[in-house]
């Protein structure tokens, strides 16, 4: 009696996996979006942006949460797809910098939270102060030094299991290579650089659908081509 509920729960993992990927992916470009058009990119601005893209950011930050519940999932339900397969120390690695992605983003969306909530109570005090420019420059170099390092680790470890486990497409890997390297080195060179990281987990929730339906519909799946 035991074999169909396990069937059914190994048939249903991947497709988890991929729609919490895809709901990753879509909050976040929603997030980043909302940021990027709202927050001026140099870390040391004014501020100015408080007095006119305050909402935008308060609904960013809203949604930061929903983000990072939905890129925890992908990583739970991966790991129980790997299952056997799991390597201990690409597995250490791969939760490792998963969970302290989703730490800095919190993190780094707290300290926004904390510059409007602290606007609200002294809007004249606190643009141009002293106190604004520590939590911008604490909230940039967070997000744009050690949160992109750890999306690049996690984009690494992630395609070194794909390409020994065969649980997506070796391109895929290969692609996740070559783009965790313009993280690491041209994140500076290019603004939007950051893009690269949800769409890649796009792709691979994509390609996890994908081979999930095949195998639903008996057919064989081509993860490791």
């Amino acid at each position: 009696m035991q074999p169909g509920p396990l069937t059914r729960a190994n048939l249903k993992t991947p497709k988890a996996a991929a729609i919490a990927g895809m709901v990753f992916f879509v909050l976040l470009i929603g997030v980043f979006w909302l940021l990027r058009t709202s927050i001026p990119a140099d870390p040391q601005e004014s501020g100015s942006w408080l007095q006119s893209s305050s909402g935008a950011v308060a609904l960013a930050l809203n949604l930061m949460p929903f983000a990072g519940i939905a890129f925890l999932w992908f990583i739970g339900v991966l790991r129980d797809r790997l299952g056997e397969k799991e390597d201990r120390f690409f597995a250490t690695v791969f939760f490792g910098s998963g969970v302290l992605f989703v730490a800095m983003l919190f993190t780094a969306a707290a300290i926004v939270g904390a510059i409007l909530i602290a606007f609200t109570m002294q809007p004249q005090e606190l643009i141009g102060s002293s106190t604004f420019h520590f939590a911008r420059a604490a909230a940039y170099s967070l997000v744009n030094v050690y949160m992109i390092k750890m999306a690049s680790v996690f984009m690494i470890t992630t395609s070194t299991v794909a390409i020994y486990t065969g649980i997506a497409p070796r391109w895929l890997a290969i692609l996740g290579f070559a783009l965790a390297l313009i993280l690491l080195f041209g994140r500076f060179y290019i603004s939007w650089s950051f893009l690269v990281f949800p769409l890649w987990v796009f792709l691979l929730s994509a390609c996890i659908l994908h081979d999930s339906i095949r195998k639903a519909s008996g057919q064989p799946a081509k993860g490791g081509a």
